[in-house]
């Protein structure tokens, strides 16, 4: 697993809970050291050790913790780079929506080893859209939840989100777009203010 999930994981823990947290999940996950490393390779059960680690931490289970993961990469001052990114897939949500299968190829043009999670979006009927994630890790439909509910908010739309399990592509997530002007969404300009 590419260190940026990693490095997520971990920063998402120290930034909303704090570094004593994560330093009790890597030592529960028996990491032998502190810190991800974002540019390294990782064993996938060591991804899996840190879930489960902060799971059991939190009293949370895995499927919220992750879903607040999601909620985190797009929402979280610190992640404001990431979801500028996101916010070019286009001018609406449904333009965003419309963006997500081809973030993984995107992705590997800036890190070639950089493996994020199939994503496929097929409509289902007016505004009513299945969106098919695939990955190793187990729950990243989850993640996808939190960060798509993080990007309804950012775009100011009201949408219903519901995680409907696992089927032989990957886990799949509904989305029905009920308003597409709910409320004012987050400012956003194409170019980055400085200062």
């Amino acid at each position: 697993m590419h260190g940026l999930v990693n490095r997520a994981l971990e920063c998402f823990l120290r930034d909303t809970y704090s570094p004593a947290l994560w330093a009790e999940v890597a030592h529960g996950a028996r990491l032998g050291f502190g810190s991800f490393e974002p540019m390294l390779i990782y064993d996938l059960s060591q991804t899996e050790a840190v879930i489960l680690s902060a799971a059991s931490r939190l009293d949370r289970p895995r499927e919220a913790l992750l879903e607040d993961v999601g909620t985190y990469l797009v929402s979280h001052p610190t992640t404001e780079r990431l979801r500028r990114l996101l916010r070019f897939g286009g001018v609406t949500f449904a333009d965003f929506l419309h963006s997500l299968d081809d973030l993984p190829d995107r992705a590997r043009l800036a890190l070639p080893e950089l493996e994020l999670p199939d994503l496929r979006l097929t409509a289902t009927g007016p505004h009513r859209f299945r969106l098919v994630c695939a990955s190793p890790i187990a729950g990243m439909g989850h993640v996808m939840l939190g960060l798509l509910r993080a990007m309804a908010d950012d775009y100011g739309v009201l949408v219903l989100l519901e995680h409907r399990g696992q089927s032989a592509e990957g886990e799949v997530v509904s989305i029905a777009l009920l308003d597409a002007a709910f409320a004012a969404g987050r400012p956003f300009d194409l170019a980055e203010r400085l200062g």
